[in-house]
């Protein structure tokens, strides 16, 4: 696992106080979305199409941290947009950091170079840069040539700076698992702390929508990156059980309240990737007045097909916090690769009572 031994030891203290509270809900990362405005038009991503008067919008510092206050999750992921972009991010970051809470400020990286300075090196500070993939497959999925080389230039340049660094990778249609392994090769010596890596989801803000796999082809997909890798030393950044999950080896509902959203327009129901759910005032309202037994893959014909971080990887945490020898098992021989999968859940659209079903795949 590709996390340093401090933030371990944070995040499993915090996990362990929630559980002896008996707090059922509790948020794991807060995703921070201070801005939409980006400088670039990925063809996976739907939040440049916003108008420009939302574009322009942006978060203060004092409502950034507030929100991290009002949260209280012991990880912060600044996505967006681009966050760089954003005059106030380096008094962000720095409110942040103060608080010790673990900041991954997503960035493109195409202004990190001219912006680094403004950042102090720290071990609650990971710049999460974006690398989809080898180089022509990433510049494809950006739209724009040369965005690989800049990134991995300024991957170096930070990680010379001594900033802890992470690459988030998202796998769309078309990969293989060769090139897929491939790639993670060439992260891991780059020399990066670790690797965040997930299929991406066809929510439906995503302009284009035939990027995206069926979950039982990312199951596929992982099963054969992960034989691959059975003797490699990849740092990949998640539990050993959402690698499993992604392997079609467990059967995990989602927990959206796991990484709760705070963007431009409030706090966002129920997740990150969802836009359209409606939005609320405090953290304390979107955890006590959204139906969240409504959402996830089998309940919601919105959630099909989403195997995402950001509503899975919680869930796994939890069963790795109630199983741990179950995690440790799969740690150390790592997913399995063949075999049965576990059962999907999916949502069945015209029936006259809103259950799901589940079918082999």
């Amino acid at each position: 696992m590709g996390v340093p031994l401090r933030q371990q030891i944070a995040v499993g203290t915090y996990l362990m106080k929630q559980k002896l509270k008996g707090v059922d809900k509790y948020p794991l990362v807060l995703m921070l979305e201070p801005l939409f405005r980006c400088n670039l038009e990925c063809s996976g991503c739907g939040k440049i199409a916003y108008p420009d008067d939302i574009l322009n919008k942006r978060l203060s510092v004092a409502e950034c941290l507030q929100a991290v206050d009002e949260c209280g999750a012991p990880m912060v992921s600044i996505p967006g947009g681009e966050p760089l972009i954003h005059k106030e991010m380096p008094d962000i970051v720095a409110g942040i950091v103060a608080r010790k809470k673990f900041v991954y400020l997503c960035t493109n990286a195409l202004l990190l170079k001219k912006k680094i300075n403004d950042y102090t090196p720290s071990p609650y500070l990971n710049f999460s840069i974006h690398l989809d993939g080898n180089q022509l497959r990433h510049d494809a999925s950006v739209c724009q040539d040369g965005v690989f080389d800049i990134a991995v230039e300024a991957i170096k340049m930070a990680l010379d700076k001594g900033f802890r660094v992470t690459i988030n990778c998202t796998l769309f249609q078309g990969e293989t698992s060769a090139e897929v392994a491939e790639f993670l090769d060439y992260a891991t010596e780059l020399g990066v702390e670790g690797i965040t890596i997930a299929p991406g989801f066809s929510y439906e803000d995503a302009p284009d929508q035939d990027s995206f796999m069926s979950s039982q082809a990312a199951k596929q997909l992982f099963r054969g990156i992960f034989a691959i890798g059975k003797h490699k030393q990849w740092k990949l950044n998640h539990s050993s059980l959402y690698l499993d999950y992604l392997a079609g080896n467990q059967d995990y509902d989602c927990t959206p309240w796991g990484n709760p959203t705070r963007n431009v327009f409030g706090w966002q129901k129920p997740c990150y990737l969802l836009s359209d759910e409606g939005y609320v005032d405090s953290f304390a309202e979107l955890m006590s007045t959204t139906p969240w037994d409504k959402y996830g893959a089998g309940k919601n014909a919105k959630c099909e097909g989403c195997m995402a971080h950001c509503g899975y990887e919680a869930t796994a945490v939890r069963d790795t916090l109630e199983h741990p020898l179950k995690a440790l098992g799969v740690a150390v021989r790592g997913p399995k690769t063949d075999g049965e999968m576990v059962e999907t859940p999916v949502y069945k659209p015209n029936s006259l009572i809103d259950i799901p079903i589940k079918v082999e795949i």
